[in-house]
């Protein structure tokens, strides 16, 4: 398999005033975020306004406005405030410039070097049985340009606009995801997408995974109307145990929510991606 080259995943323009405390950034344009995976056939630029994003940091005992956006992200990626529908709104341009920032990045990054190093630690038994489970949005594949259209998860979850995007086929992959799948693979650890999508988006699912670059899996389970009204967190217990069932061993387990992560058959290891968009329990 080739590598993914995005050569230019976010791109801003500021301008930025250094100050005795501090500084401030004024976004005076529009934002770009332009996420390209020219290896594979993806060229999409989505012009948006993100409101005016200013870094969420203070000196001394300067009181910023929008400071506990840091800590209610924190709060959502430790699973502390949970069952949110939508981003509050005073936080819309804090997610808006963390996804679109280098911080998304290197925190996925910090994720997937570890998955690595895990992994390559393990002793593991050459029967084929050895599986890592991958959950699909946010963990595989990124809506980026789905949310940097609509707001960074600040408005509330509409099925028809998502699932229209879903139908493109054209989200690219998270590259920090992309890289730890590569490498499980020459480890000889076999994938396992388990994902929250209908069934009926299978098509779509398989041709967008080949196409940014996840070419090959063990199995990809999808949504079935057998579980109609289940949670994620049933939902994906129940296929896991199915996998244990028939002698798979769920040696890593990667997703960015914390339903694609608790619950039983978990896997021997766990670890979660950042996403503080949207909340699945």
């Amino acid at each position: 398999m080739g590598g993914v080259s995005l050569p230019l995943f976010f791109f801003f323009l500021a301008t930025i005033s250094a100050t005795s405390h501090g500084f401030s950034m004024d976004i005076r344009h529009l934002f770009l975020a332009t996420i390209s995976a020219t290896s594979h056939g993806f060229s999409m630029d989505i012009p948006h306004q993100i409101h005016l994003l200013r870094p969420k940091a203070g000196s001394r005992n300067n009181d910023v406005p929008g400071l506990s956006c840091l800590s209610w992200r924190l709060g959502v990626e430790t699973n502390n405030v949970i069952g949110w529908a939508t981003v509050p709104e005073k936080c819309a341009g804090y997610v808006g410039h963390y996804m679109l920032g280098q911080q998304y990045r290197m925190d996925s990054e910090v994720v997937a070097n570890e998955a690595i190093l895990y992994a390559q630690s393990l002793k593991l038994a050459g029967d084929g049985k050895n599986i890592w489970v991958f959950d699909i949005d946010e963990t595989s594949l990124s809506n980026l340009p789905y949310y940097a259209k609509n707001g960074f998860g600040v408005k509330p979850y509409n099925p028809t606009l998502f699932n229209e995007w879903v139908n493109t086929g054209k989200a690219p992959p998270l590259p920090e995801s992309l890289k730890l799948y590569k490498k499980l693979l020459l480890l000889g650890i076999k994938i396992v997408f388990l994902t929250g999508r209908p069934e009926d988006q299978r098509n779509v699912t398989e041709a967008n995974l080949k196409h940014a670059g996840f070419d090959t899996w063990e199995k990809l389970i999808l949504k079935g109307s057998s579980h109609s009204g289940e949670t994620a967190v049933v939902y994906k217990s129940s296929e896991r145990k199915k996998l244990e069932m028939k002698g798979y061993r769920i040696i890593g387990n990667i997703g960015d929510q914390w339903s694609d992560l608790l619950g039983t058959n978990a896997g021997n290891r766990t670890f979660k991606l950042p996403d503080p968009m949207y909340y699945i329990g």
